[in-house]
């Protein structure tokens, strides 16, 4: 047997025992010197995000499509991003499903779309990403890559990898609608109205042309807002949390994370 078969089964035993040591210690030191250092973990939550990063590794392949290339960094980035989301419920949030699919840019999909009016829409539409129930992830990387590049401005709030994970969390109990399954402790009837009172604060402070704190995307539907909030969650935490106390407390419940404690003493913000 070959030096390099020996070290490939030696990688292989280790990642069944850690599976934090399927992520390139290379690789990881580049993403917590880069893209997660904006999250303000702490070295006990980037520890564990790192062995959860590496359990996703291990289940799901991430492919690239159109001729995008995806590598070790890539496919980390995308991993350890998704699972920010569950650091601290587990994988099975993310099980039923084995595929992440990333295209260079945006794509065009066809697609069948009923409004709020209960008016159907048919026809493609363009998309940065797009999750499927029981089916892929789909990305674009260059979204991805544009919101690094704009990673110190903290108006930047947009994250297409947290979007689309945060609706396969919510397509968990069926169909996406804003409402994910809830942990016992809390109580669906209060995640309702407060999401309901926010989602038409938001519907009414556009209908009015006032300034929002919550992406407009967010008012197209509920499952949208959700998505759209779990992003502001762990990007402007601070910001949600001052204009959307009670939906921040919602979603600090479901998430089992408090970001807003960390991007106070990661970013100095008051």
């Amino acid at each position: 047997m070959t030096c390099s078969n020996l070290v490939r089964i030696h990688r292989w035993w280790r990642g069944l025992r850690d599976p934090a040591t399927l992520v390139p210690d290379p690789v990881w030191s580049t993403l917590v010197d880069g893209e997660l250092k904006r999250f303000g973990l702490g070295a006990e939550e980037l520890e564990h995000l790192r062995m959860l990063t590496g359990r996703f590794l291990k289940r799901k392949v991430i492919n690239g499509a159109g001729g995008q290339q995806i590598g070790d960094y890539e496919r980390t980035l995308i991993a350890a991003t998704a699972c920010l989301l569950i650091l601290r419920l587990d994988m099975s949030w993310y099980d039923g499903w084995v595929e992440v699919i990333v295209y260079p840019d945006e794509f065009i999909v066809q697609g069948r779309k009923i409004d709020q009016a209960g008016v159907v829409h048919e026809g493609p539409s363009i998309r940065s990403g797009e999750s499927w129930g029981r089916g892929p992830v789909i990305l674009s990387w260059w979204d991805i890559a544009t919101r690094m590049e704009t990673e110190q401005d903290v108006e930047d709030d947009h994250n297409v990898i947290l979007h689309e994970f945060a609706h396969k969390l919510d397509m968990l109990n069926g169909p996406a609608n804003g409402m994910p399954p809830l942990h016992a402790d809390m109580e669906p009837e209060e995640w309702t109205r407060t999401f309901e009172e926010a989602f038409e604060r938001l519907q009414g402070q556009l209908e009015r042309g006032e300034p929002t704190a919550i992406d407009p995307y967010g008012a197209e539907e509920p499952a949208e807002f959700f998505a759209v909030v779990s992003e502001h969650f762990f990007e402007l935490p601070e910001v949600l949390k001052r204009f959307e106390p009670a939906l921040y407390d919602q979603l600090r419940q479901f998430y089992r994370q408090d970001p807003a404690s960390r991007a106070f003493d990661s970013r100095g913000l008051s």
